[in-house]
């Protein structure tokens, strides 16, 4: 009976031991993984659903086709979150119950991606966002903005880093190559096109300027956004007032 009471608290001790060197282990293994990502300073589910867009405006089409212009200079004021989800309603918004958008895009297929470099948005952190278009809401993804990395990959254009916000374009081409083949990247950059110009639009409508910007580094740009393989920045938008 002794030596069956002394197993019976050897196995408990050995029990609690083995549990113990498997949680070191774990949170060692957690760590080191954690320190090793690619996107380590990102923050996973962090989702932000904006508020809904207007649909009706006080300007119209030709007033705003008539006044756009690109602006380079922007005041240091705030934006609204209703004005950031305007604009980004604009530029990729569901305008259907079968999906369609905003924009055109050959075969339905949109291949472009928004991301959201907060500088100075009225109740949203200095962070990098994604834009979702289904639920329109924004997925935070870096906890940063990195707005003079940005700033940097873009030639030193300074008034980038002015501006209240900035939109990035990316395009994941294989969505439309895989239907049209080579002549489908020709498709992609069309699509950013129509993007951009509702954008300019909207930002009038909204009395707020901005200007698309297609000259920086590409790979820093992949690189600060921590893009997937295959999608690759197409423009960079500041917009302010």
């Amino acid at each position: 009976m002794k030596l069956l009471h002394i197993k019976k608290n050897f196995d408990l001790t050995t029990v609690i031991y083995i549990i113990l060197i498997f949680g070191v282990v774990g949170l060692g293994v957690y760590l080191f993984i954690s320190k090793h990502q690619k996107n380590n300073d990102a923050t996973p589910g962090y989702q932000i659903v904006l508020p809904q867009p207007s649909f009706e405006s006080t300007v119209s089409v030709e007033e705003a086709l008539k006044n756009r212009r690109s602006v380079r200079e922007y005041k240091d004021q705030p934006i609204s979150m209703h004005e950031l989800s305007q604009i980004l309603w604009a530029a990729q918004g569901i305008t259907s119950d079968e999906g369609f958008r905003t924009a055109p895009s050959a075969g339905g297929l949109y291949p472009l991606e928004l991301y959201v470099v907060s500088q100075n948005v009225a109740g949203l952190e200095r962070s990098i966002y994604k834009f979702h278009t289904k639920s329109h809401s924004l997925d935070k993804i870096i906890n940063t903005n990195k707005i003079e990395q940005i700033v940097s990959a873009a030639n030193n254009q300074e008034f980038i880093g002015q501006a209240p916000v900035v939109i990035i374009i990316t395009g994941v081409l294989k969505r439309t190559t895989q239907k049209y083949n080579e002549i489908g990247e020709r498709y992609v950059y069309i699509e950013a096109g129509h993007v951009a110009q509702n954008i300019y639009l909207q930002t009038y409508t909204l009395g707020l300027d901005t200007v698309t910007i297609g000259g920086f580094d590409t790979e820093k740009i992949q690189s600060l956004l921590n893009l997937p393989e295959g999608e690759e920045p197409i423009y960079i938008i500041p917009i302010g007032k």
